[in-house]
């Protein structure tokens, strides 16, 4: 089964993603890590952001694994892990560039059909329901207000351990401009799905998230085996 959860930055998708994944024993796939990671792999390269080609090498060169180690999901590359590096600011302000490039978007996505062919998934990102996987059984598409949206990023920085000179309004800017990037690329845009979902999380707590998406789960299961 397929299951795919789209929305923009920071609207908890990769979080109820990854308790469902648990709850239903799937394969939990967080391309927007890939996609981070492949422009981890362009810093450490120093490789300028819009340089497709020599990012394309350098991502074949260095490679992009996750791999799940004790209930998370972690994200390697060179055989380093680099799981905390993916979440920095820096990497958060390039990623929309790195992953509007076409032949980047294309390799990502080859990558990503291929693990969601082989078994059951949950899979988050922006282009999931509409591009990746277009017949996934279920489609969600999350939205927030972007103060909350900045608000659950500065808590995630300060419970990775991760330091930031950013005020939650700049960080709130950050992502409305990023908002836009996202729905306005060329190729793959953010944008819900015909057949998905939407879900408003601004004054949901996890847990409900996760019980409105299960039960939506659970109630295309019954109508499959009919």
């Amino acid at each position: 089964m397929q299951v795919a959860i789209d929305g923009p930055a920071s609207a908890g998708k990769s979080t109820v993603a990854k308790i469902i994944a648990n709850k239903l024993s799937f394969v939990y796939i967080d391309t927007g890590a890939m996609y981070r990671a492949c422009t981890v792999i362009a810093k450490r390269h120093g490789i300028d952001y819009g340089d497709e080609e020599k990012i394309l090498q350098a991502i074949n060169e260095d490679g992009i694994e996750l791999k799940s180690e004790n209930g998370e999901q972690k994200v390697y590359s060179a055989g380093e892990d680099i799981s905390l590096e993916i979440r920095t600011p820096e990497i958060s302000a390039n990623v929309s560039q790195v992953s509007a490039l076409p032949k980047i978007r294309k390799k990502m996505v080859d990558l990503q059909r291929k693990m969601a062919g082989e078994v059951s998934v949950i899979m988050d990102g922006r282009d999931i329901g509409t591009t990746v996987l277009p017949n996934a059984e279920v489609k969600i598409f999350l939205i927030a207000s972007a103060r909350s949206r900045a608000e659950r990023r500065m808590l995630d920085f300060k419970e990775r351990g991760i330091k930031t000179d950013q005020t939650v309004e700049e960080i709130e800017a950050d992502i409305a401009e990023r908002d836009y990037k996202d729905s306005h690329r060329k190729i793959s845009p953010l944008k819900k799905a015909k057949d998905a979902i939407e879900i408003d999380t601004t004054n949901m707590t996890i847990d409900e998230v996760v019980n409105e998406i299960l039960m939506k789960i659970q109630r295309k299961e019954k109508s499959l085996k009919k």
